[in-house]
């Protein structure tokens, strides 16, 4: 415990019922008092004055943000940091950010109920609970300031910074921090109204800018140096279901640095003094591995299983009229087949966690994205509670998904390591890329079938729509909230709730049995969902000899947020004029995390036949914009990132085994395949919601359309390689 600093002596004694006020509002995760000085863990614990799990204000007057979110390249930091700076009225450089300890009580996500980042929520669950905790910030300092110069708070004006009254009085943030501690935590804050902010709506440098940039020491997981560190590579099954049979290490303990080769539930397990040392004793290790248990099927064969259910009755999901009679009705109908491949997150830094074993209780270091579930599991596997094992939460090096692992299988063996080693000793797991790659967990591979029907007026009448894949929710925690009568809601997502005036509308979904781990991807269900309904928009659109554009217009009467960006984006790239000759155009517009996205891709054709993309515009509207540079910055990286997976990524399998390892068999988008990409925000005063994964659901459609625009035939298998058509 921290010494307890004395009361000052121009500050009020709190009632018991200010402080089990506050205690019960921080408790609950929504209002705050304040926390001046001292550490988070400390606050946490509810040792000292009021304080608010969010903010903690310095004697040289620096404003830190504590986030309880992770940020893993989304700006999301930065963005809590805005709300607070907002109503604090606090100066840009005083206000910094670390990231909160494990506290699911004090730091849980309002719309998970558990301490998590994920689902494109930092904002949206954030939005009100940071502003409201700086401004009980504020308030409390101009009340510390009231009763020191013994004059009416409602005199006291605070800005940039500092604290002032008009006989000239005036004092930094710090030199109240102390005094502001003890006073009575208000009952009710007045939010600032949009026509007075100073920085929401406005761009600002991100926080993590200079740490990245200068490759400050300990900013991410894989940078974690600690004394006496050990170093863990972890051979696991090749196969999905394999176990070991016996294993030889004699080669491996030859290998100068290793220190030891474990056994463990998930594979065998080389310590080493460094990284290099540990992987190459992990090459010299012989191991007979049981496959008798194990996922065999190719990708040819599961695509063709795939395919079969698809041509099978399922679950419904959504039933709206009589699909069946329309279809037969329809003087047109058209009937594709779509193939998703599976797809790994592939971020930048690949997983890795620290993990020190000590007297009873458990520290992580990583950058950790569901702290609830990887301190509960951490646990479970030590034998320990979860409130013994604490977690340091680090920038982390892009996610996409898959740092938010539902069983949080990474923490799961770094627990296991430990507890095999069985020595008060920090050990760091490390997955190299092609780990991460190979035995990663993936976006599932789905196959739909769809049908549309077009009358003799034009008109869209039927639509029967199947999607077979893997469930994401079934069997894992989130299963309760997610999965409802068989469907699995972020299987369908997108469908479900597309909101094209269909009369006549079917919907069902297979659930398939692989073993093959699987995981949300940037965007979850709108990876697939949006391509198949955005490109058979345009199929019906020519079926019925109408223009796509004024064809969706006319299906979305009824929604105005979707209506508006398609507006907007066809206004800024001039969709009636036309692209130039030898350019070919096409549009998606797709709602996903509450947001609205349109995007019109323009591409040209290379002298071998296939496709560039050329440039693309994209009208977003997230409701309040609280950083439009940041929401430009995450539409331009899921365009590209959605682009590299439609282009080319894909994860197969031979017998149960992926073929791809790394950055040359599973290629990112490189730098000059990216497009020229213009953004545009639509004002809005609707509250904020998801900018880190909407950008990536039109990218897809948008260009499928733009090459059936060229061609006359969609694409309908991903990636477009498989196509030859880039």
């Amino acid at each position: 415990m921290y010494p307890m600093k004395p009361r000052p002596a121009d500050a009020p004694r709190p009632s018991r019922r200010d402080v089990l006020k506050f205690t019960a509002l921080a408790g609950a995760g929504l209002v705050i008092g304040v926390h001046f000085g001292g550490d988070p863990a400390r606050a946490a614990a509810g040792d000292g004055p009021n304080f608010t799990p969010f903010i903690r204000i310095d004697a040289d007057s620096t404003v830190t943000v504590f986030s309880k979110h992770l940020d893993k390249g989304q700006g999301s930091a930065t963005g809590l940091a805005t709300l607070v700076a907002e109503e604090l009225d606090a100066t840009w450089v005083q206000t910094k950010v670390e990231f909160a300890p494990a506290n699911a009580e004090l730091y849980k996500n309002l719309l998970f109920g558990i301490q998590g980042t994920g689902g494109s929520t930092a904002i949206a669950n954030s939005f009100e609970q940071y502003r409201r905790a700086g401004a009980t910030a504020r308030a409390m300092l101009i009340e510390a300031a009231a009763r020191r110069w013994a004059v009416p708070a409602g005199e006291i004006t605070i800005a940039q910074g500092i604290v002032r009254h008009a006989s000239g009085k005036s004092a930094r943030y710090g030199e109240l921090a102390e005094a502001a501690a003890w006073m009575p935590v208000p009952e009710n804050v007045t939010l600032k109204t949009p026509d007075q902010w100073v920085y929401i709506g406005k761009s600002f440098p991100r926080v993590d800018s200079y740490v990245k940039t200068v490759g400050a020491p300990g900013s991410f997981g894989m940078d974690v140096q600690l004394d006496d560190m050990l170093v863990a590579v972890l051979a696991r099954p090749p196969k999905w279901g394999g176990t070991v049979r016996s294993v030889d290490a004699t080669e491996a303990r030859k290998v100068r640095g290793v220190v030891d080769v474990l056994q463990i539930p998930q594979g065998v397990v080389v310590l080493a003094r460094a990284i290099w040392p540990a992987i190459k004793g992990r090459d010299a290790l012989k191991i007979d591995w049981d496959f008798s248990n194990a996922e065999t099927r190719s990708t040819a064969l599961l695509e063709a299983e795939y395919k079969a259910l698809a041509q099978r009755e399922g679950i419904t999901f959504r039933s709206e009229g009589d699909a069946e009679a329309a279809l037969n009705g329809a003087a047109q109908v058209i009937e594709e087949t779509y193939v998703f491949p599976y797809l790994a997150h592939a971020p930048m830094e690949p997983i890795d966690i620290t993990i020190l074993f000590k007297d009873g209780k458990a520290t992580l270091w990583t950058g950790s994205q569901l702290q609830t579930l990887d301190q509960n599991v951490t646990a479970a596997v030590l034998g320990i509670p979860p409130q013994d094992v604490a977690i340091h939460t680090l920038w982390a090096g892009g996610s996409f998904g898959r740092r938010a692992i539902y069983d949080a299988h990474y923490a799961g063996e770094a627990a296991a390591i430990a507890k095999a080693w069985g020595r008060p000793q920090p050990i760091k797991l490390v997955y190299t890329r092609e780990d991460d790659i190979r035995g990663g967990y993936y976006r599932p591979l789905y196959v739909h079938r769809v049908r549309a029907g077009v009358d003799a007026n034009g008109r869209l009448t039927g639509w029967h729509h199947r999607v077979v894949g893997q469930s994401l929710m079934i069997g894992t925690p989130f299963e309760g909230f997610a999965v409802s009568e068989g469907v699995d809601h972020s299987s369908v997502e997108g469908l479900e709730d597309a909101t094209y005036a269909i009369p006549d509308f079917r919907g069902e979904v297979h659930n398939t049995a692989v073993k093959v781990p699987v995981l949300w991807w940037r965007s979850v269900g709108h990876t697939h969902t949006a391509y198949a309904m955005e490109t058979m928009i345009d199929r019906a659109a020519k079926a019925a000899g109408r223009e796509p554009l004024a064809f969706r217009l006319e299906l979305l009467a009824g929604d105005q947020r979707k209506t508006a960006v398609l507006k907007l984006v066809a206004e800024k790239a001039n969709w009636n004029a036309g692209p130039p000759a030898g350019r070919w155009r096409g549009i998606a517009v797709q709602k996903s995390f509450n947001s609205y996205v349109a995007e019109i891709a323009e591409i040209s054709r290379r002298a071998n036949g296939t496709f560039k993309v050329e440039k693309v515009w994209c009208a977003v509207d997230c409701g309040v914009p609280v950083n439009p540079d940041n929401i430009r910055a995450q539409m331009e990286g899921g365009i590209g990132y959605g682009l590299g997976a439609v282009l080319r990524n894909a994860i197969t399998l031979t017998d149960g085994e992926v073929d791809q390892d790394n950055f040359d068999t599973y290629e990112p988008l490189r730098i000059d395949e990216m497009p020229d990409i213009e953004v545009h925000i639509v004002p809005s005063s609707e509250a904020p919601t998801g900018v880190g994964e909407p950008g990536v659901p039109p990218i897809g459609p948008a260009v499928a359309n733009a090459i059936f625009a060229a061609t006359g035939k969609m694409p309908t298998e991903l990636p477009l390689t498989r196509n030859g058509l880039v």
